[in-house]
């Protein structure tokens, strides 16, 4: 059955923001450019996702 609430969207959304946070910052750590795009891409595809949960809380 989907997911009607959106909880499981914000829970996955706020796990990839915690991810890109992470590589982000180790990429900045290391100078690496490659692990710091990844980290951006986790980032915003985490907000993506929390952003479709709140707006099926909104259905």
């Amino acid at each position: 059955m989907a997911d009607r609430n959106g909880m499981s969207d914000k829970v996955k959304g706020n796990i990839n923001k915690a991810k890109g946070e992470v590589k982000d910052q180790v990429g900045n750590a290391k100078n690496d450019p490659k692990l710091q795009s990844e980290g951006k891409r986790d980032r915003a595809k985490g907000s993506t996702q929390k952003g479709i949960g709140n707006a099926k809380d909104n259905l």
